[in-house]
């Protein structure tokens, strides 16, 4: 496990050949795909089933590639405001804790595991089958699960919270204060795909953790 707190060298801060880190570049694309994802549903260039994952879709092996697409669009501006200024402090984090390629390969992989816990749910429970799913909360909350194990005990911000909160209950947290606003205010959340998402990150640490102990009992002791 690479760990990288320090800055960076130059030489291997290349990714794509632009210099960036990988954080940048996964919010650029995000930007990118978001607009270029507008455009084409705007002018019925593709429908929204094409990019967004929709259980009934999954389930009857249709569109299969949305479980990748659905990372890379929101809702809206807000929304991807939102998760891009997360991922850009949480994300930078991760990123020097687990090295770029590590940092990658987890990212993609707690999305995409998101999006098969939220179509699982949705066929056991028999709910949200025919609903719409987008956005990179999803990948978010497997960076906040890893470092519910990881970095326990850093002091984190939460929006409208004036005083910092340890990670370990900021993250579920914030998952329950999503579920009641979802709940109470009829608002459109994928929370399950947030738990899968974090559950991913759990999962992840455990393995770091028995795999690297001493290297993450540094990193938790270095993050007081």
């Amino acid at each position: 496990m690479g760990i990288e707190i320090s800055r960076i060298p130059r030489k291997r801060r290349f990714f794509f050949g632009n210099g960036l880190s990988i954080t940048t570049n996964i919010i650029l694309l995000n930007i990118v795909l978001f607009f270029v994802f507008s455009m084409l549903i705007l002018f019925d260039v593709v429908s929204v089933g094409f990019i967004a994952i929709k259980p009934s879709n999954i389930l009857a092996g249709r569109y299969v590639w949305t479980f990748l697409t659905s990372m890379f669009m929101h809702v809206g501006f807000f929304h991807l405001f939102a998760n891009m200024l997360s991922l850009f402090f949480i994300g930078g984090l991760v990123e020097k804790l687990l090295g770029k390629k590590r940092y990658l390969w987890f990212y993609l992989i707690a999305g995409l595991f998101a999006g098969l816990f939220f179509v699982g749910i949705s066929y056991f429970l028999k709910t949200d089958l025919n609903t719409f799913a987008v956005g990179a909360s999803g990948a978010l909350f497997g960076l906040v699960g890893l470092l519910m194990l990881l970095t326990p005990n850093l002091p984190v911000y939460i929006m409208f919270i004036p005083i910092p909160i340890k990670m370990k209950y900021a993250a579920p947290g914030i998952l329950v204060v999503l579920w009641l606003i979802s709940i109470t205010g009829n608002v459109p959340i994928g929370n399950t795909a947030h738990l899968g998402g974090l559950i991913s990150g759990l999962v992840y640490g455990i393995y770091l953790r028995k795999k690297f102990p001493q290297k993450t009992n540094w990193i938790n002791n270095h993050f007081q």
